[in-house]
């Protein structure tokens, strides 16, 4: 099973999260993936996150996070035991999301989306100092994130697997490309 974890405002429209859900359709297996809303609160995404893979044992789950979602992914993973392959992951986000807290929308709607000061502090509280298993880890980190340092990325993930993509952007503009690799780290096997 593959939890899919979006970033900060996005959705499961996202196009990663768009481009998993399709590639794992076309292999057969779009009942092996799910991506979730996720609640504005940290603490309400995780609990909804737990919800959602309860039972699964840690050898078949795999979690694929994106920016805020790979900061999720990396908590869920050091707690649960499970793979994780984090897209541009947020490392302290706590620290960039300061500038957010108040009301806006989400990226792919006009849906409200209000991210409160408390929401801070229980982002620290799923803050993982160094990961503990780097093999159960892939990071891909594009050298190009306007909103991230991808320096901060390779260097908290060290000893994980590692693909730096030298320029791209925070949404990973080429990511098709990758998915196959991806999926292949979370025991997918690429059928044509």
């Amino acid at each position: 099973m593959i939890l899919y974890l979006h970033g900060f405002r996005s959705s499961p429209q996202s196009m990663k999260a768009r481009v998993v859900g399709e590639r794992m359709a076309a292999l057969g297996l779009a009942d092996q993936v799910v991506s979730p809303q996720l609640p504005a609160s940290p603490k309400l995404a995780m609990e909804l996150a737990l919800s959602l893979i309860e039972g699964v044992p840690a050898d078949q789950l795999s979690i694929i996070g994106s920016s805020l979602g790979g900061y999720y992914a990396t908590w869920l993973a050091e707690r649960i035991g499970c793979r994780a392959v984090l897209l541009n992951p947020a490392i302290v986000p706590r620290v960039n999301l300061d500038q957010h807290v108040g009301v806006t929308t989400q990226f792919h709607s006009d849906e409200p989306f209000e991210f409160k000061r408390e929401y801070i502090e229980e982002l620290h509280a799923l803050e993982v100092p160094k990961i503990s298993k780097p093999e159960r880890y892939f990071l891909i980190a594009a050298t190009g994130d306007e909103v991230l340092d991808y320096r901060d990325m390779v260097a908290h993930y060290q000893g994980a697997r590692q693909h730096v993509i030298d320029g791209s952007d925070h949404a990973i503009s080429e990511f098709p490309q990758y998915v196959d690799e991806i999926l292949a780290f979370c025991g997918v096997e690429a059928r044509a």
